[in-house]
């Protein structure tokens, strides 16, 4: 088959500006051929480069003690002690989620599981944020049961327990949903492996499924606007099988534990190519690949095809080449292809050949680490204005407001899809705060969490970057966990927007103000740009992954409320309604300022429940929906009423920051407010749980029926068209 001519069509079509193809043949001397073409399309795309965020990224807090590895490998691995280590990180397939929606959330979850066990390390847990347009919307609830289905059928036929997340709805992602996969795995901490190159003349072995015409293009697809031609997008969109993956998992710790694995990487985005570029690149070494010996399952493949598909549950090793015969037998054991498709050379080169010919030959080191870097221009979000007065509105008609509606309504219908016990290791199920998994064999516990309030991200981006943080704190710590690191999914609209750009670059900035502020830092993460459509853009949404750890389960804070328990706040309630929960779901009002994050009192407020968990029955913290919404969940939970002393709407639904609702015994809440005022920790006395009815302020309504509204809403909100699962 005879390449296309290169013309500035086909140039724009792989997502290069005209100024990155000169620059392409200034480091050449010379016009590419189409497959060198797809390959710097490949690698310099917005989502393998980050070439608009790099410069912010890098100033991210990612090192503390208990960090082994940050940024820059699949995933980043914290130390949790007794020689063992927790890998965890988040990415997006927000593009082909929104194309196809089963496969492009199944085989996100493909993805991040590799990346994970790529570093040695077993998969113990899995949480997933999703982000959709409004219920209303024709393509929503086709999109939420596609995502759902497709993240439910992987992660549970390859054997892992989805432990959290969130679901939101919004007008902005009517044209552009966001499916966010976290996964984390257990490894020992001096048997991570990585993922560069090293040593000549090495083989470079292909293990795994085999390639295909699925996913061609895949990264360059998810680094562009989407527009009326989505569907001729489908085929960029790979097809999973969960079970291939468990396999070749187990096939990957077995080959790990034989001492065969020079280096590792898993073949993501861009497929065949990335994997071999960082490998060489992080090595400082050349790659040579003969794709004839690339395993495939489609006949007449080009070297295009085969260079960028991505096709999924693949991985490509560097091998010791003394171990090569117990190497593959390992392989053949459990039925995956193990192929030596080239080897390192000293050279800075990556040259490609299929059939006895040069398919390309280019300087490797250009492909990665000299990819083009931006600083693009941008603008500060302006100040909000102040939120003008909410209207007059009854306590229980507020609360049901909220939990009539699907962004506040109970997820069972969701999470009651995944399988949330495999492993059985599973302490702490989705729906009541942070995720917590148990160490297997040991009295630890790991605790996971996702957040962040994109509405308040938009009115102030510095702001919001520092309460998606913050709000990952004070999840791990209601659970009772001490917060460890984090890992961020940053989505955003089209970087080349100034307002746009302003608006990660504010996000960025609070972001690591938090994590400095809370030793809380970043390591690893995901950004994921142009989501828009037809020039729409999407809510910012920098998604905070959250990992805790829980020295002895002894210290977990899990239980329910009891029949008399004295309901306290810790933290100082002004009464914040700007970009509140109560003025979107009831009045549909998006205005005002984002709260302010006193980073000084988080840390100081996390520090004093985690020091005094002995005295609390149960804990959450409080966000969207104050003390309100946090106040009925935790009842509701539990099956009992609770009684709220205040009517006043900006006590009850204010979403001021740093602050915890506990559930104490009446003598415990009274050693709690003794230690708080010694602590100069703020904490009040507001109500009390117990009886069968939701009452607030002198206003009330039966638990039942709330209950009822709470537990049906989310599946109404889809037009009922899906089963109830509640």
């Amino acid at each position: 088959m005879q390449d296309p001519q290169i013309t500035p069509e086909l140039i724009a079509a792989h997502g290069l500006k005209p100024d990155e193809y000169d620059r392409i043949l200034q480091i050449i001397g010379r016009e590419p051929t189409f497959t060198e073409l797809g390959i710097f399309s490949a690698m310099w795309n917005e989502h393998c480069s980050y070439k608009s965020s790099k410069k912010w990224l890098r100033t991210l807090p990612t090192d503390g003690p208990q960090v082994i590895c940050g940024p820059g490998e699949n995933a980043g691995v914290v130390d949790i002690g007794d020689g063992q280590a927790v890998v965890f990180k988040m990415e997006s397939h927000n593009h082909p989620s929104y194309i196809e929606p089963h496969q492009g959330a199944a085989t996100g979850v493909g993805g991040i599981l590799r990346d994970v066990f790529t570093m040695g390390a077993r998969p113990i847990a899995a949480m997933d944020a999703l982000s959709f347009g409004r219920p209303e919307h024709s393509k929503t609830a086709h999109l939420v049961k596609g995502v759902v289905e497709g993240i439910g059928a992987y992660g549970n036929a390859f054997g892992v327990p989805n432990v959290g997340g969130e679901v939101r709805f919004h007008a902005s992602y009517d044209g552009n949903c966001l499916v966010n996969a976290f996964a984390a795995g257990l490894a020992d901490a001096d048997k991570i492996f990585y993922s560069a190159a090293s040593g000549v003349g090495m083989p470079v072995v292909y293990l795994g499924a085999k390639t295909g015409r699925d996913g061609v293009g895949g990264a360059t697809m998810a680094s562009a606007e989407f527009d009326d031609t989505i569907e001729e997008k489908r085929p960029t969109v790979q097809v999973g099988d969960p079970f291939t993956e468990k396999c070749l998992l187990e096939a990957c710790l077995e080959l790990m534990a034989s001492g065969s694995v020079i280096s590792i990487q898993d073949m993501g985005a861009a497929g065949l190519t990335c994997s071999a570029v960082e490998m060489g690149d992080k090595g400082g070494l050349g790659i040579k690949l003969t794709l004839d010996h690339v395993p495939q399952r489609e006949t007449g493949m080009t070297a295009y095809e085969m260079m960028l598909s991505e096709s999924q549950e693949r991985m490509l090793m560097v091998l010791k080449p003394e171990k090569e015969a117990e190497a593959r037998a390992i392989f053949e054991k459990w039925d995956l292809d193990f192929a030596i498709v080239g080897e390192t050379i000293p050279e800075d080169r990556f040259l490609i050949l299929h059939g006895n010919e040069v398919m390309a030959d280019l300087p490797l080191s250009k492909l990665s680490s000299s990819a083009p870097e931006y600083d693009r221009p941008w603008v500060e979000t302006p100040v909000a204005a102040d939120a003008a007065p909410l209207p007059q509105i009854a306590p229980i008609a507020a609360l049901r407001a909220l939990i009539g509606s699907p962004n506040h309504a109970h997820k069972a219908w969701v999470w009651e899809q995944y399988d949330t016990q495999v492993g059985a290791d599973t302490i702490r199920r989705p729906g009541m705060g942070a995720g917590v998994v148990r160490v297997h064999g040991t009295r630890k516990a790991l605790a996971f969490t996702s957040d962040v309030t994109p509405r308040y991200v938009r009115a102030n981006p510095f702001e919001g970057g520092k309460q998606a943080v913050a709000e990952a704190y004070r999840n791990l710590t209601a659970a009772g966990a001490l917060p460890l690191a984090t890992t961020d999914n940053l989505n955003f609209g089209n970087p080349e927007k100034p307002e746009i750009m302003g608006q990660l670059v504010g996000a960025i900035k609070g972001i690591g103000e938090a994590c400095r502020a809370l030793d809380f830092p970043i390591v690893s993460g995901n950004v994921s740009l142009y989501n828009e459509t037809d020039g729409k853009g999407i809510m910012p949404t920098p998604t905070i992954g959250g990992v805790g750890l829980i020295a002895d389960l002894d210290d977990l804070i899990a239980g329910l409320p009891a029949d008399g328990d004295v309901a306290l706040v810790i933290g100082e309630t002004a009464g914040h309604l700007g970009q509140s929960a109560l003025a979107y779901e009831a009045f549909g009002r998006e205005d005002g300022d984002a709260p302010h994050v006193d980073l000084a009192a988080e840390r100081k407020h996390g520090e004093f429940l985690r020091a005094n968990r002995k005295l609390v029955s149960s804990a959450t913290d409080l966000s969207d929906g104050g003390l309100a919404l946090a106040a009925f969940e935790m009842a509701e939970a539990a099956g009992r009423g609770v009684t709220l002393d205040s009517d006043d709407i900006a006590q009850l639904f204010g979403e001021d920051q740093a602050r915890y609702l506990v559930a104490c015994a009446p003598d415990a809440a009274k050693a709690l407010l003794a230690a708080a005022a010694d602590a100069g920790v703020p904490a009040a006395r507001v109500g009390r749980f117990g009886g069968d009815a939701v009452a607030i302020g002198g206003d009330a309504a039966p638990l039942a029926q709330l209950s009822d509204l709470y537990r049906s809403a989310f599946a109404k909100a889809i037009r009922g068209d899906m089963p109830d699962h509640a």
